[in-house]
């Protein structure tokens, strides 16, 4: 199993078994979000379900776990081929079919990463982090966070910023990602990218809504 640290394809099947995990969690995090626009009662109720629990802090460590081995392999391999092109960082083999994104993986994954750090703050840390060490304050609504948060037109602006770079990282990261486990032919080439603009999208819809939504709905109330 060395091979999969000690070679370039092992980092890259490692790169993109991470990624499709944490792609799948993308899609259920976004299905939970998407409860708020028909009850906002049910969102707190699920984020109540998946409070300070074993099985909430387990899938918590997991989740985690897939984050750092993605960057990690991430900043890996963009070293390497940094190394590997010398001066020419965007040295590649066909200059006129290159896609923006597949130039700018790294960058837009550090934009995640960043976004996901000031989003583990405002809702991870104060939620199950406090639950969990029994710190005062801790919130057990979603809901509690999440409205006054979108009621401001900045965190929306953020939140839909970072939207937007996940789409343009997920654009080229999905189809990479199963064109490297295997699914590598010229025949199904095409059919994965067009399948990864389609993911991309809904992922980006779905999420988008939620700040969007309560912006204008919950602003206007208030």
């Amino acid at each position: 199993m060395s091979w999969l640290i000690s070679s370039s394809i092992g980092r890259k099947l490692m790169m993109s078994i991470s990624g499709l995990f944490l792609i799948l969690f993308l899609i259920f995090h976004m299905s939970m979000n998407l409860v708020m626009v028909f009850s906002m009662e049910a969102y707190d109720m699920i984020c109540e379900f998946l409070g300070a629990n074993w099985y909430a802090i387990v899938g918590t460590l997991v989740l985690a776990a897939g984050f750092i081995v993605h960057i990690i392999y991430a900043t890996v391999l963009t070293l390497q081929n940094r190394k590997a092109r010398g001066g020419n960082h965007y040295a590649v083999a066909n200059k006129t079919s290159a896609e923006w994104s597949s130039k700018n993986m790294y960058v837009l994954g550090l934009a995640v990463f960043l976004f996901l750090c000031l989003h583990m703050y405002q809702f991870w840390f104060q939620m199950q982090f406090k639950e969990l060490l029994h710190i005062e304050g801790a919130v057990v609504q979603g809901s509690a966070i999440v409205v006054p948060l979108f009621q401001q037109p900045l965190f929306v602006a953020i939140y839909l910023l970072a939207f937007a770079a996940l789409w343009f990282h997920l654009t080229h990261g999905f189809w990479s990602a199963l064109h490297t486990v295997g699914w590598n032919n010229t025949v199904w080439i095409g059919r994965l990218k067009t399948l990864s603009y389609i993911v991309a999208t809904l992922i980006f819809i779905g999420f988008a809504i939620i700040p969007i939504y309560i912006y204008f709905c919950y602003s206007a109330v208030a």
